[in-house]
């Protein structure tokens, strides 16, 4: 891309930051340059986004319907996966999977449910009522 191609479209970030990227001078040599934003990545990230927002969504309506536990949600809600939620809380992603039923979550003991708050950065009491 040549250096008067390179985007620069408002983004999310224009008040954060700028993106380096590198572009050819009227020399034909690579240098790098700052973009403010490219219209095509907003819009991907912003479809993104929007998945992430259905997930969380998802989560909620599963719990709020006795499908999942708290545990769900607040691993969607965290955008976190199975491998980094056992990392947090030392637990086997097998049993994490079965804290995600609500009969198992709701038999819990406090050392544990406490492990979950500290890893999702919430209260006890949120953690077993989220809104």
């Amino acid at each position: 891309m040549k250096k008067e191609e390179l985007p620069q479209d408002e983004s999310a970030l224009k008040n954060f930051t700028r993106e380096v990227c590198y572009v050819k001078n009227d020399a034909g040599e690579y240098e790098t340059d700052l973009s403010k934003g490219w219209n095509v990545k907003k819009d991907a990230l912003d479809n993104a986004w929007d998945d992430v927002r259905n997930r969380v969504e998802a989560a909620r309506n599963a719990v709020s319907t006795g499908e999942k536990s708290p545990v769900y949600y607040f691993m969607e809600l965290q955008l976190m996966d199975l491998p980094i939620l056992a990392g947090y809380t030392g637990f086997w992603k097998m049993t994490i999977r079965r804290h995600m039923d609500p009969n198992v979550f709701n038999k819990l003991s406090e050392p544990k449910l406490m492990k979950y708050a500290k890893a999702f950065g919430v209260s006890m009491e949120e953690l077993r009522n989220p809104k």
